[in-house]
């Protein structure tokens, strides 16, 4: 078999699957005249094949117009030096030195040591009421 031929056969069957599952969103949206549209092609299985296929290359037209809109939306800095949707550019390198800060309020931190002191002067207390005379 022929590479070309077997390329062919896998975009022909994802247009035909992508055509059948548009077409059932149609159904549902508008089951009447999907089901009008499904009866005039009757048991013809290469023409609903052919069918789907070209609501197939139309529905795949329609997604990538628009994930080309919303890619040439995005910002610079998140379009990457390998994305198909560059344009030519290649991003600029930054270097952001960074200092960690405490995550705890000191105030809070006081009172950790406090309420930490009062635990271990009651543990003591307990121990010591509990050892026998």
């Amino acid at each position: 078999m022929n590479p070309e031929t077997i390329a062919e056969l896998i975009q022909k069957s994802f247009r035909v699957t992508l055509g059948a599952a548009a077409s059932a969103v149609d159904a549902v949206q508008n089951p009447q005249q999907s089901s009008e549209k499904f009866s005039d092609i009757g048991t013809d299985f290469e023409r609903l094949a052919d069918e789907l296929e070209v609501k197939g290359a139309l529905t795949e037209k329609e997604a990538r117009d628009f994930v080309n809109g919303i890619m040439s939306q995005m910002p610079e800095p998140f379009r990457s030096a390998s994305s198909p949707f560059n344009n030519g550019d290649s991003p600029s390198r930054t270097t952001v030195d960074t200092t960690a800060t405490p995550a705890i309020n000191p105030s809070v931190q006081a009172e950790l040591e406090t309420l930490t002191e009062e635990l271990t002067a009651v543990r003591a207390e307990i121990e010591q009421l509990s050892q026998p005379d």
